[in-house]
């Protein structure tokens, strides 16, 4: 019974007829398991004509149904009419509200009219209503209402959200439906970028916690976000924002070409605290409490120089352009960030370097890549002085530096000080450890 989420009586009815009708028996949906990580539903018909026995079986599987505790009965959800090709309103309500309707499952669906509309509902709306929230759209997207229910989470725990030292866990989980361009969360917790797959995690109750990571300057909580890059990764999306009436693969692909034609390194220092590897396996307790004790005496290490991108990753960051993940030596909850230095280089040696993401090969074994395991980590670029300065101006407005965090542009001109916060979340979905190989591969670099 545990793939079986939906049950109901099966009649036979006139054309127009919505009530009664012959009874024939009952039906059970299931969730099958194919290839590549994908999930389908399928129906099983059982043949029986009789009343009482019908609805006997009914009763009996529904209330084997309604003692799955991680099932959503009632989920709020928010649909990006805007995401990618303007395809998340029919996602939904085409494969998504189906296997929600047939789960028996209640929804408020909210479609955004803007953007930072989801984050404004979050900060409003009864949460106590749901057992979860759902996000139909790209990373961006789901990175504003992840935000927005953590912070929700602060603001319903008293806690000052201007600077956040120890966030509490956000009250529901999340649920991701893929409708972006690259869907990194959702090639994360399904292997595969498929509407119903992740709409029937959803139903099923595949939780998983998730660690989420604070972005703060020394006065301010700037977001929670899961991932980030400085440098050429930030350059491409902030090159990207200001072609917006471009068609989006066209923006991206031209934002890529021109930044990696103008490819500069950004002068930075980067302080981060190691984490600290238990060789003890009866020390595995202390891991999971975020290893406190000896290891929150250890100093902070730095390094300093020219840096074409850096990337502060919580999750492994799968996606179609990286079957392995950016972050390939990093989990989903196991406590700690991978912080990937890329020198400066030349441009043949960079691109030789992105091409890696695509294939089997390691993309870090390069004598300009640096890869740490860090709790947390802080970034202070140096602004350029002399001949270099009127270009700086110009690529960061009034002085602020572009950061990707989950697809979404942010700018800021102080020291942005990353932190790890061990399972702060729940999303909808499975480890990765447990999802088949992908085999997707790329040659769009």
């Amino acid at each position: 019974m545990k793939d079986v989420f939906s049950v109901k009586l099966k009649r036979r009815r006139f054309a127009g007829q919505k009530k009664g009708g012959t009874l024939l028996g009952i039906t059970i949906f299931k969730c099958l398991n194919k290839e590549e990580n994908k999930l389908t539903d399928c129906a099983i018909h059982l043949n029986n004509l009789s009343e009482d026995h019908c609805q006997s079986w009914f009763r009996h599987l529904k209330e084997i149904l309604n003692g799955f505790q991680n099932r959503p009965k009632s989920l709020k959800v928010f649909v990006n009419p805007s995401s990618h090709k303007r395809e998340a309103t029919n996602i939904y309500y085409e494969k998504v509200a189906p296997l929600f309707k047939l789960a028996d499952i209640k929804t408020d669906v909210t479609v955004t009219e803007y953007e930072g509309h989801a984050l404004s509902v979050l900060k409003e709306c009864e949460l106590q209503a749901f057992d979860g929230v759902v996000c139909v759209g790209g990373d961006g997207s789901v990175s504003e209402v992840a935000h927005g229910l953590l912070l929700r989470a602060q603001i319903d725990a008293g806690i000052d959200t201007e600077y956040v030292s120890k966030p509490v866990r956000a009250p529901v989980p999340l649920g991701v439906i893929p409708a972006g361009t690259t869907n990194i969360l959702a090639h994360t917790l399904y292997g595969i970028k498929h509407a119903v797959t992740a709409t029937l995690h959803i139903v099923m109750g595949h939780i998983q916690a998730v660690d989420v990571c604070t972005f703060s300057t020394p006065s301010k909580l700037l977001r929670f976000g899961f991932s980030a890059m400085f440098g050429f990764g930030a350059r491409t999306l902030a090159l990207a924002e200001k072609h917006r009436w471009m068609p989006s693969s066209q923006r991206k692909d031209f934002a890529f070409i021109k930044t990696l034609a103008d490819l500069k390194p950004e002068e930075c220092e980067l302080s981060f605290l190691p984490l600290q590897i238990e060789e003890d396996t009866h020390e595995k307790d202390r891991k999971k409490k975020g290893r406190m004790g000896k290891g929150s005496k250890d100093q902070l290490q730095k390094i300093q120089g020219h840096f074409l991108n850096v990337s502060i990753m919580a999750i492994p960051c799968l996606c179609s352009m990286a079957p392995r993940g950016l972050a390939p030596n990093t989990r989903l909850n196991n406590g700690s960030m991978a912080l990937i230095v890329v020198q400066n280089t030349s441009r043949t040696e960079f691109i030789k370097h992105l091409k890696r993401y695509s294939s089997a090969k390691n993309q870090f074994n390069f004598p300009f890549v640096e890869t740490y395991t860090v709790r947390e980590v802080k970034v202070q670029p140096r602004f350029k002085s002399g001949p270099d300065a009127k270009e700086n101006m110009c690529l960061n407005v009034e002085g602020n530096y572009p950061w990707n965090i989950d697809g979404d542009l942010m700018k800021e001109a102080s020291e942005v000080h990353v932190r790890v916060h061990p399972q702060l979340i729940d999303l909808y979905g499975v480890n990765t450890d447990d999802l088949e190989t992908s085999q997707v591969t790329c040659n769009c670099i």
